[in-house]
């Protein structure tokens, strides 16, 4: 029975917690699937190496607009997959061979579950740890929908290594995933449709984000909006879709269509129901992600937790973030550091993008904060006049009476790097006035939208 220093649970934030300072530490990591956690190998990382060449596509399709014409494209879908795989399958493997083979590190494979605070069981292994560290991440949500176990229908663990792209596309859900994934493949050739219950795709953006966005995905997918699947069954390869869908007085109808492929992604839920955590005093949020202070400690001390299997905001960046902190915290317990959450950015890689941080205008409405909203569209300046762009427009959100940033709200090409400068007038408090007029912002870029938004805001 190995006695550790240090358990990880885990092996994609978590596996980043260990540097050479760990040296003298007994170190275990305990992996059931691919090694290196969702972001490197179902996540952040192999989707946005499909959004690129999809991208190429749509830009290749708009160029007509600016007197450029280019042939229509030539899909090698198992070269763009196996690039894609190619490169980070590789990777996965080689960070499972150099953990396994590291000199004070065991690498342990297979599901773990506590049997007490401090012990673990893996493949009928007990582990026991002075400290542990959970990292194990989330998984695609299954809603309960008749059919649905037996229909083969996909998720984002599976959609992205297909055989060959489908002619027919369904897609259950209008989240990030189904906005990412939808632009993938109908930029691919796929025929895209969306069915989704809410009356907006990405119902979690500020509502004028999600509102342009809605409108102009439209031109790229079929959106069943207001709908509610139930079932999916699938026969003679092919399948069959049901839903309910409601009109605009109240009035649901039945509806139906036949997909050669189904992707369902309605959310991911933290893996911490399968870990034997009665077993500690570890507490769980009424959605099941594990509670823990600022300093990333559990209920149950010497347990520790980062990444998605905590956080609400499922991201791949505070996830690492979160891994830095308890790297400090373990080995500097005398002084330890604390996560700062305000300001965190995000963004959906779809077409078009988007990029936001802080809060929405209807969460400052509830809350009956005084503020003052500035938007410019990027028609409006000088590169968006460049782009032709006809969509793009960037959102701030400004305190009534400080002038202190609350929010920022972007759609368009590059808003997931334009909100970037937003995010630290945010953290390091420099209030709009010294953002929009304290500094030269470079003619003709595209950064001028966001410059031109805070002066709205201002004016």
């Amino acid at each position: 029975m190995p006695d550790l220093d240090l358990l990880i649970i885990g092996s994609g934030s978590g596996n980043t917690i260990l540097t050479d300072e760990f040296a003298d530490w007994t170190v275990g990591i305990v992996e059931q699937g691919r090694f290196g956690g969702t972001c490197l190998n179902v996540g952040c990382i192999p989707s946005k190496m499909l959004v690129l060449p999809a991208d190429r596509i749509v830009e290749a399709a708009e160029a007509a607009r600016l007197g450029v014409h280019f042939a229509p494209p030539v899909v090698d879908w198992p070269a763009i997959r196996d690039r894609v795989f190619g490169r980070i399958d590789p990777i996965a493997e080689s960070g499972r061979t150099f953990r396994r083979e590291q000199p004070g590190v065991a690498l342990f494979e297979g599901p773990a579950k506590f049997t007490d605070r401090n012990t673990v069981i893996v493949d009928g292994e007990e582990i026991t740890a002075r400290e542990v560290v959970i990292a194990t991440g989330a998984r695609p949500m299954l809603p309960e929908i008749d059919g649905l176990a037996e229909s083969s229908a996909h998720t984002s663990d599976t959609i992205m290594r297909i055989d060959s792209i489908p002619e027919h596309l369904v897609i259950v859900g209008g989240g990030y995933i189904a906005a990412e994934m939808g632009h993938v493949f109908s930029a691919l050739g796929s025929r895209v449709s969306i069915v989704h219950r809410g009356a907006r795709l990405l119902t979690a953006e500020d509502h004028d984000v999600s509102e342009r966005f809605t409108e102009s995905f439209r031109r790229r997918a079929q959106l069943h909006l207001n709908s509610q699947v139930t079932s999916i069954r699938r026969a003679s390869g092919t399948t069959e879709v049901r839903f309910n869908r409601v009109d605009s007085s109240g009035r649901s109808s039945p509806a139906s269509m036949s997909a050669d492929a189904v992707l369902v992604c309605t959310g991911r839920v933290p893996n911490t129901d399968r870990l034997g955590l009665e077993h500690t005093s570890v507490e769980l949020t009424p959605d099941g992600r594990i509670e823990t202070d600022d300093e990333l400690r559990t209920a149950q001390a010497g347990i520790w937790a980062i990444g998605d299997v905590r956080s609400a905001l499922q991201l791949k960046h505070v996830a690492n973030h979160e891994a830095r902190v308890v790297r400090h915290n373990l080995l500097h317990p005398e002084s330890p550091r604390r996560i700062d959450e305000r300001h965190v950015p995000h963004a959906v890689f779809a077409e078009p993008q988007i990029g936001a941080v802080g809060l929405r205008e209807i969460d400052l409405i509830a809350a009956q904060i005084p503020y003052r909203a500035g938007r410019r569209d990027y028609s409006g300046t000088a590169y968006g006049w460049a782009l032709g762009d006809e969509v793009g427009f960037a959102k701030v959100l400004i305190h009534a009476d400080t002038e202190q940033v609350l929010g920022a709200h972007i759609i368009g090409v590059q808003a997931a790097t334009l909100v970037q400068q937003i995010t630290t007038a945010m953290q390091f408090e420099i209030p709009a006035g010294r953002l929009a007029r304290d500094q030269l912002w470079c003619h003709p870029a595209l950064t001028e939208v966001v410059e031109n938004a805070l002066l709205d805001a201002l004016e």
